[in-house]
């Protein structure tokens, strides 16, 4: 059997405005491997979310997609032949059927992903009776399972409440159970737990993992906080202005980093240290995210980095390179150990 659901390949999504192109995704690959989590990992702004929203082919006006997003499993069917998700009409009859039965997604709003003109429950349920089970009683029964499944108490009469009379954590419930009523093959989580308290946020990621396990689901995971990353993904991919700029196991990822933005990242992480041990600043990676229109050639942390060097890595777009076996990293750099030295204080 195929190892990977989906590989993308030089996924890019422009914007066309009056000022220029904003290239939002610009050469992205990933593989995204059944039943493991990929973590996407990054500043605002690096593009995360509108990669995300190339796999359901919901971008937004007048964004372009082009590239190869290859999905090799459908209704529970490995496929003889991959379909390019690129490809279909975005409104079309087979992405409608992808969108939601074989591909779901949590959104990061649920006030703004619900309807405020309907309940909780018709919107689950016009999702089941679209993919899974046609008999309207039957399909308000699975509506009330799932809300069950993450949870909710009372979910026979909470089905029938709007967005509104819920409070934040229920309404995230809400929206993980009306993803997973269709029973994805792939469940995408964009920043699910960002306008949540931490105690309904550590719930929330403990109900994931416990459901992708029953389920053997495939989870891709966006987020901009690494502690999360550590405790969800068995995968990472670190994104700055657009493109992948490290990519690897977890455990790579956070004990052999080599590029300098993955290490900043990774040393910004607030320290536990007590008083005995003397307090330190938190580390800030100077400067921010560029807006992603006609940039100029070269790395796109070049203006940031501490180690640019100038006519090498502002002349050029740099190519990944495999440092170990499935470790990708992005930068001329990538094998002098000095930069992790300077970053970190490894030795």
């Amino acid at each position: 059997m195929r190892e990977n659901l989906i590989e993308i390949r030089n996924l890019s999504v422009f914007f066309e405005t009056d000022e220029g192109t904003v290239k939002s995704v610009n050469g992205v690959n990933l593989d995204i491997k059944k039943g493991r989590t990929l973590g996407i990992v990054g500043e605002s702004g690096c593009g995360k979310s509108v990669t995300s929203q190339a796999l359901l082919r919901i971008v937004p006006r007048p964004g372009k997609v082009s590239g190869e997003i290859n999905l090799f499993e459908k209704d529970g069917v490995e496929l003889d032949e991959p379909i390019n998700l690129v490809d279909l009409a975005p409104n079309g009859d087979e992405i409608r059927s992808i969108r939601g039965g074989t591909i779901g997604m949590i959104f990061q709003e649920p006030m703004k992903a619900f309807s405020p003109l309907h309940t909780i429950g018709n919107q689950i349920i016009e999702g089941v009776m679209l993919h899974n089970e046609p008999d309207p009683e039957k399909a308000r029964q699975i509506a009330i399972d799932a809300l069950k499944e993450v949870g909710i108490a009372n979910a026979e009469r909470r089905v029938d409440e709007y967005p509104h009379q819920l409070s934040g954590g229920m309404r995230q419930r809400a929206m993980i159970a009306m993803a997973l009523a269709m029973r994805p093959r792939l469940l995408i989580a964009d920043e699910p737990t960002t306008a949540l308290d931490v105690t309904i946020q550590a719930q929330v990621l403990k109900m994931i993992n416990e459901l992708k396990q029953s389920r053997d689901a495939t989870v891709i995971f966006i987020t901009h906080d690494l502690g999360v990353i550590a405790e969800m993904a068995d995968d990472v991919a670190v994104m700055y202005l657009g493109k992948v700029v490290e990519s690897g196991n977890v455990d790579t990822i956070f004990h052999s980093a080599r590029h300098p933005y993955t290490l900043a990242l990774l040393k910004s992480i607030p320290s536990m240290k007590g008083e005995g041990e003397g307090k330190q600043k938190l580390f800030t990676i100077e400067g921010t995210v560029p807006y992603p229109m006609n940039l100029p050639p070269g790395c796109g942390f070049y203006s940031r980095c501490p180690f640019a060097i100038e006519g090498k890595c502002n002349v050029e777009d740099i190519e990944m390179i495999e440092t170990s076996k499935n470790h990708f990293v992005r930068c001329i750099l990538a094998d002098h150990m000095e930069v992790r030295r300077n970053v970190t204080g490894d030795e």
